[in-house]
């Protein structure tokens, strides 16, 4: 298991059992739940459910079309009939009623530190700032390779045997917990980025990969830095190089410029990042950080004497694009919104990162109505947990709280609540989905189930919940126990609940357990039972 060759050998054995001989249309049928598009950001979401079939391409990994009208085996077999399908042209998947299953929209992890997952839970005491260097820099700093310590090499089986078992688990993990699309940070080494790359394309994952650029050596540790910027830049275009060779189309994975945050950079590293990224057609994406912490604004403004705000710093630097992403954004002017709008930047929401390190509380609904588009990202290892079902369940919470705070009440002009900062189940989800879809710029393409969209799905199990054991005696029930009444991990159904009030169920409730199979891109990635 020491070499990289045998990791993505074990990790094509694990799904060759998921993908069986293609037929050139797959039709899903059943229970369908996903958030409709919002034309404005500041717009609130409602859940849509609906019953019937959809069908994929299996060349493309599209919709097709869709046919709510389909509601039993005889309006299911003239829905066949119509379309002069037979068993060769179809595959049929179904969502089981009974078991309170339905297809929901792939969530997008629009911040996740890949290299960071073994940090999980681990916050110290002390905030962002001491974090970084008790244990964020000395475990990315392992994924180097000993053969190359100039990080001269792309080759992929260069990366340490450990930093391999860690890319390999966080993509698997992340799947399991219905993420379709990552946005990852990965580490300055250029071997050990390329096998990130290489490991979500042979799960299946979409993902846009960043070698993380950092060069000011009052700012990181001498033992993880670029040595200079133009060595950060061209080892970035070797990443660059190397994920255009591995996916041409930018099917699946795409490369992002990712200078970790304003202080770890120069002003020449930042300048000459933004205009690497201008330099491809179309161009690249963008991923950064920004005012997560007050201590790291202190900085910023320290550092930057000359920048009007530490959004202006990327401004100026040419890093603020309509394929930028900022994440956490928890301290942000109102002028700096208005910036980020202009520019079409958007912003990743990590509540439960930014709880956990005590950051502060970021202000969705404020951003949301000044026009700047929000998603979900986990933060790991900042964030606890690789789900963004647990992230939107800390952003409804977040949400509730942040009227409190002095800096929102400045921000919002001592606005009186009446509540409506708070972000139900709809609307989190959405951020989830949609809205992630929209921060990673493929609102056209993934986070619901329109015509035309790419098929990134997950089929989500419930149980069959609760409402047979009332039928049982005392003492049997007692003997039996829970196990055989139909629960799927958490979420208990008692048979009662509309179909609204199971989702938010599973909101507050789910986990990995009630997600059953993924797709991407119309594959099966992902089988529970596998």
């Amino acid at each position: 298991m020491g070499t990289f060759a045998t990791w993505l050998s074990f990790t094509i054995l694990i799904y060759s059992g998921a993908i069986a001989e293609a037929t050139p249309y797959t039709v899903y049928r059943g229970t369908f739940v996903q958030l409709p598009h919002l034309d404005s950001s500041s717009a609130k979401p409602e859940l849509a459910r609906t019953e019937g079939v959809l069908w994929v391409s299996s060349e493309d990994g599209r919709i097709k079309g869709y046919d709510w009208q389909v509601n039993d085996d005889a309006s299911f077999q003239s829905f066949l009939s119509s379309h002069s399908w037979t068993d060769a042209d179809v595959t049929v998947v179904e969502s089981n009623a009974e078991q309170n299953e339905f297809f929901f929209p792939g969530f997008i992890d629009t911040h996740i530190h890949a290299p960071q997952y073994p940090n999980l839970g681990l916050f110290g005491s002390e905030g962002l700032l001491p974090w970084l260097n008790e244990y964020t820099f000395p475990m990315e700093a392992s994924f180097g390779s000993k053969s190359d310590p100039e990080n001269k090499d792309t080759d992929p089986k260069d990366t340490p045997p450990a930093g391999l078992r860690v890319y390999d688990e966080v993509v698997a993990k992340t799947l399991a917990h219905g993420t379709t699309c990552a946005s990852y940070f990965a580490t300055i080494h250029v071997p050990a980025t390329n096998a990130l790359a290489t490991l979500c394309h042979r799960h299946g994952q979409r993902a846009f990969i960043g070698r993380v650029c950092m060069d000011n050596p009052d700012q990181c540790p001498s033992y993880y830095i670029d040595q200079s910027a133009d060595e950060g830049f061209n080892a970035t275009i070797r990443t660059i190089d190397y994920i255009k060779k591995l996916d041409p189309n930018g099917t699946l994975i795409n490369p992002i410029v990712t200078p970790r945050f304003a202080p770890s950079c120069s002003n020449h590293s930042l300048d000459g990042l933004g205009k690497l990224a201008a330099s491809y057609d179309p161009p690249l994406w963008i991923q950064t950080h920004i005012s997560e912490n007050l201590d790291e604004v202190e900085l910023v403004q320290q550092l930057f004497p000359e920048s009007a705000s530490y959004a202006d710093i990327y401004d100026k630097a040419g890093l603020l694009t309509n394929r930028t992403i900022l994440a956490h954004g928890v301290h942000l002017s109102k002028d700096e919104m208005t910036l980020i709008r202009e520019r079409g930047s958007k912003v990743a929401h990590c509540p439960a990162s930014n709880s956990a390190l005590g950051s502060g509380l970021a202000p969705v609904r404020f951003m949301l109505e000044q026009g700047v588009t929000v998603g979900l990202g986990t933060d790991v290892a900042g964030g606890y947990s690789p789900s963004i079902l647990e992230v939107a369940r800390q952003a409804s919470l977040v949400s509730r709280v942040v009227q409190y705070s002095a800096e929102y009440q400045a921000l919002s002009g001592n606005k009186t609540s009446d509540g409506d900062e708070k972000l139900l189940v709809d609307e989190v989800l959405y951020l989830a989905t949609r809205g992630g879809a929209a921060v990673v710029d493929m609102a056209d393409d993934i986070g619901g189930f329109d015509k035309g969209m790419i098929w990134d799905a997950q089929l989500i199990e419930l149980g069959a919940g609760l409402k047979n054991s009332t039928t049982i005696p005392l003492d049997v029930a007692i003997l039996a126990g829970r196990a055989k009444t139909g629960r799927v991990g958490n979420v208990d159904l008692f048979g009662n609940e509309t179909w609204q009030e199971q989702i938010q169920k599973w909101m507050w409730n789910g986990d990995d357990r009630n997600v059953k199979n993924v797709w991407v891109q119309g594959k099966l990635v992902h089988s529970r039972d596998e």
